[in-house]
């Protein structure tokens, strides 16, 4: 299936890029990040599984169990914080 990928912030730093188009097996959130982490490199240590990242499906803040369609947008970003 084909989605759209868009990295934020630290991660966007650390992958090189802000956004790509990819075409992948992954059924779920926690699938296409496991796909990306197996890249190696940058993908490994940004989105590793024992850093705080957060995902969105279509602009909506989600679990990691959320289900990919065609055509979806996920975003990878750190936890925001603020003072």
């Amino acid at each position: 299936m084909n989605l759209t990928v868009r990295y934020f912030a630290s991660i966007r730093e650390a992958v090189g890029c802000g956004s790509e188009a990819l075409d992948t097996q992954a059924a779920s959130l926690a699938e296409l990040r496991a796909e990306l982490i197996s890249r190696g490199g940058a993908y490994a240590e940004a989105l590793a599984q024992g850093r705080a990242v957060r995902m969105a499906l279509n602009q909506d803040l989600c679990e990691a169990t959320a289900t990919l369609s065609e055509g979806c947008e996920v975003a990878f970003f750190p936890p925001v914080t603020g003072g």
